[in-house]
């Protein structure tokens, strides 16, 4: 089946959280990671979260940079890349600034009741599985769209559910100079049977310093079928 070529992004602590346990969202990267990321999401056809993201970060999921943003338009792009929603439940805020911050119209995939309670929302609702959403059948959809690169920003719940069906290509890791400990909140990844093992581990192909953050880009070894 084809796919998008899928890169996860996240930044962390060195003991792989994503925030605090605290009601305040924590800042884990700096600005000049945070230009780096929107450089990324410049360069891609969709850019994906998990509904946990929209409820904890209200996201825009917006390419910020006006020159960046002018360059897609010129190559007859739109100025920011379609934007995406894994939502098993359907359970999301139509007041959520993904849903009313103009064009792309986001797509939120879910399953069969999920559409059904997510039908007052500003976005395109498509159900890829009856009690679950179905990331291959997502993918293959997006896919049948014209995305051919996907990044996927989080959080932990999907950055699982793709690693461990072995639909990541590229995985972008900012680690933060410091641990939280028994103060962590949402991990990069749960606990679950991941094919990335150290008999198939991932490549490392770039780890760089930016400020006293330190980014690690690792690839996948073995073809996918990505489109």
């Amino acid at each position: 089946m084809n796919r998008p070529y899928v890169i996860v992004s996240a930044a962390m602590s060195i003991d792989g959280f994503l925030d605090d346990d605290s009601d305040k969202r924590l800042t884990l990267s700096n600005a000049a990671d945070l230009d780096r990321v929107d450089e990324v999401r410049a360069g891609v056809d969709a850019i994906a979260v998990g509904a946990g993201t929209v409820r904890a970060d209200d996201p825009r999921l917006l390419v910020r940079s006006e020159g960046r943003r002018a360059a897609r338009a010129a190559s007859g792009r739109p100025a920011s890349p379609l934007r995406v929603v894994f939502s098993p439940s359907g359970r999301l805020d139509p007041s959520a600034r993904l849903f009313n911050s103009g064009e792309p119209v986001p797509i939120v995939y879910t399953c069969e009741a999920g559409a059904r309670r997510g039908a007052d929302l500003a976005a395109e609702v498509v159900a890829v599985g009856e009690d679950a959403v179905d990331l291959p059948r997502a993918l293959a959809d997006l896919a049948g769209r014209g995305v051919g690169r996907l990044l996927v920003e989080g959080g932990g719940l999907v950055h699982t559910a793709f690693l461990s069906s072995d639909l990541v290509d590229e995985a972008h890791l900012a680690v933060a100079p410091f641990l939280l400990g028994e103060r962590g909140g949402a991990r990069f990844v749960r606990p679950a049977l991941f094919p990335q093992s150290p008999r198939r581990p991932l490549r490392l192909v770039e780890a760089r310093p930016i400020g006293q953050i330190v980014l690690m880009v690792y690839r996948r070894e073995f073809p996918s079928s990505y489109a």
